[in-house]
């Protein structure tokens, strides 16, 4: 964990998602699995685990990214209708 406080992290986290660079790596890398998975063979069963896991991977990390950013507004709203606790 960070220092950095929720709306912090989300903020920067947000500010990843929305950042081209960042969207074109996992779309490209999303992609270049994807097509590595379809055109595997049949026989290729130890490949197909490994590029299955490897996208699963990459979808934990974007949802992981997007938690924080939920986590983020959340705190946000919990701050604004109960700013005293």
């Amino acid at each position: 964990m960070s220092d950095f406080s929720e709306e912090e992290r989300a903020r920067r986290a947000n500010n990843l998602l929305q950042d081209e660079l960042f969207v074109e790596a996992f779309d490209l890398l999303k992609q270049d699995l994807q097509s590595r998975w379809e055109n595997s063979g049949s026989t290729e069963v130890e490949a197909r685990e490994s590029i299955w896991l490897a996208m699963r991977l990459l979808d934990r990390i974007h949802a992981h990214i997007s938690s924080i950013v939920e986590t983020g507004r959340m705190a946000d709203i919990l701050e604004k209708q109960h700013p005293f606790i």
